[in-house]
């Protein structure tokens, strides 16, 4: 193109055609980009943004309704485990009182049995004091387990998994 030497061409051309600086290459990186965003919008790139942000609101619902069932577990079992001392009070106490009316029923002779079933009593209640406590525990620790795990799921984003999964490969000898 030949333009007129005193024109705006020809104050411009030095800087318009510097070397690794030509307005040519700023224009096709305009129209590719142009055309890049009119295909992501065509294909559907907002929908799948909506998709996955449903998804995701979904999942921190069920989440959450999870938890707070679990929390909802976990104050039973407290209750319960509150009631234990009261129940273990009332066996002590009936405990108590069968071994005082069986003193009255066979005299004085019979003290030595009335120690061995108080100290029967004793073992069945610590047993099964034990046995609710290795319960609880046990439900604790899957309720605990089972939330960690609802957590992690809930934390982790795809490229930490992509990650996690590249860096396994790597330690494995294989490739990524």
């Amino acid at each position: 193109m030949a333009f007129a030497g005193n024109g705006w061409w020809a104050r411009w051309q030095p800087y318009l055609d510097y070397p690794g600086f030509e307005v040519w290459k700023f224009f096709n990186l305009t129209i590719f980009v142009v055309a890049l965003l009119i295909v992501l919008r065509k294909f559907g790139l907002p929908q799948l943004f909506r998709d996955r942000k449903e998804t995701i609101k979904r999942d921190l619902a069920r989440a959450q309704e999870e938890r707070d069932a679990a929390l909802a577990k976990l104050r039973e079992v407290e209750a319960r485990l509150g009631k234990l001392d009261q129940e273990v009070a009332a066996i002590k106490e009936r405990s108590k009182q069968e071994a005082a009316a069986e003193r009255e029923r066979i005299a004085k002779s019979t003290e030595t049995e009335i120690a061995r079933l108080s100290e029967q009593a004793q073992r069945e209640i610590e047993n099964a004091g034990k046995l609710a406590r290795t319960q609880l525990r046990r439900y604790t620790a899957e309720q605990s387990v089972k939330l960690a795990e609802q957590m992690i799921r809930r934390e982790i984003r795809p490229d930490d998994d992509a990650h996690l999964i590249k860096e396994n490969i790597e330690e494995m000898g294989g490739t990524a």
